[in-house]
């Protein structure tokens, strides 16, 4: 029921820019997904039998500011409740520290990490993952809308003035209060390669929804070298705090454009490149956030900065919804190459070294998703469990 000439005005319909707030063009990126859009309908009506899910029928996830403020309530409103409802974790996927149904996702992307980043599955299971949580939102809070998404471009040129950072009712709060704090070395201190410099946060977010918030697992590994310990060296044992975050402007301003963007998808033409480039260069001595890194910058701050524990900052979710749109994007400018192309291996940069991932390999999500999936059901949004699209 939604039709295609719809989607580009969808996407250009945005809503009011907070004060000073200087939105950058995205045209790029919009004019690949349009093309991208006409592709994926043709693709479907030569190599599919007529079905129920198509991009006619299939629903449409939007960008943030083209949500009116009701809309963006609403979605807020479904995080808080999925943040105020006991969690489901157990004896066959424990996480002591989980206290809510949220945390029951930050808890399995922290089981997972070393097996979902720089492999093979980064994307599937990421893309299974925002999907997952876009359910519950849904089904245990009564949510009517989809997952959102931050078109990055948009905001690069001027992240401090973003909208979504205003501390209004209708932001995901704003940057934390402003300490004296370290910077961060990608990917590590022991290996590092990018230094991001401190911003102007590094303190708790006093603003908006999510100002008295808890975040209750983690860190594994925090950005901020003040932040207490977890109890676990795991990261779920139980560490309640604020949520902190250190909004970083130089990471975006060098690795969130629209034409990092459009370069990603333009320039790498198959999925190992695609992937090792969106994720950036650093763990080939390369000075290269990639839009995935730099996108987690962003906020960075605590939970945010942590690799394991990001999904602890509801930005998380805003941010991949981008990450799997720009997938969407790439696959869909060339579907008979690249619907169900797969590289990598099952491990984080294939250390330890494992075996190449496959198509059949299976995403599990824990107390989430117990059934799990197989990765070739996760190449393809109108495909698998899934049945949507992007304005």
């Amino acid at each position: 029921m939604h039709l295609l000439s719809g989607l580009v005005a969808a996407n250009l319909a945005l809503g009011a820019a907070a004060s000073g707030f200087k939105p950058a063009s995205t045209a790029g990126t919009d004019k690949l997904a349009k093309q991208g859009l006409v592709n994926l309908a043709k693709y479907e009506l030569k190599n599919h039998p007529p079905k129920t899910c198509n991009t006619k029928t299939g629903y449409i996830r939007k960008e943030w500011s083209s949500l009116k403020d009701s809309e963006k309530k609403e979605y807020i409103d479904a995080v808080l409740c999925l943040q105020s409802k006991p969690a489901k974790s157990n004896a066959a996927y424990p996480a002591p520290g989980a206290r809510s149904r949220y945390d029951d996702f930050v808890a399995t992307h922290i089981n997972q990490t070393l097996t979902i980043h720089g492999t093979g599955n980064f994307l599937s299971w990421h893309r299974y993952f925002t999907w997952t949580y876009e359910q519950a939102l849904r089904n245990e809070c009564g949510y009517k809308g989809y997952q959102p998404y931050v078109n990055w471009g948009r905001y690069a040129e001027d992240l401090y003035n973003a909208p979504f950072f205003d501390g209004s009712a209708t932001s995901i709060s704003n940057n934390g209060a402003y300490i004296k704090h370290n910077g961060t070395y990608v990917p590590s201190a022991q290996a590092p390669v990018i230094y991001v410099p401190p911003g102007q946060g590094g303190g708790c977010v006093t603003k908006g929804p999510f100002k008295d918030m808890k975040v209750n697992l983690g860190p594994v590994a925090p950005a901020l070298d003040f932040v207490v310990a977890n109890p676990s060296t795991n990261g779920l044992g139980y560490n309640p705090r604020c949520l902190r975050r250190d909004v970083s402007a130089w990471a975006a301003e060098r690795a969130s454009t629209d034409k990092n963007t459009t370069d990603l998808i333009t320039q790498n033409d198959n999925i190992e490149d695609f992937q090792n480039v969106m994720e950036g260069g650093f763990n080939q001595g390369l000075e290269l956030l990639g839009v995935h890194t730099a996108g987690h910058f962003w906020v960075a701050g605590d939970p945010g900065g942590d690799l394991f524990a990001s999904p602890g900052d509801p930005y998380f979710f805003l941010h991949h919804a981008q990450i799997d749109r720009t997938w969407w994007i790439w696959q869909n400018q060339d579907l008979e190459n690249r619907q169900n192309a797969i590289a990598g291996t099952l491990t984080l940069n294939n250390n330890p070294p494992s075996r190449n991932t496959t198509l059949d390999d299976i995403i599990e999500l824990g107390v989430n998703a117990p059934k799990g999936i197989k990765i070739g059901d996760a190449m393809s949004t109108l495909d698998g469990p899934f049945c949507y699209i992007y304005a």
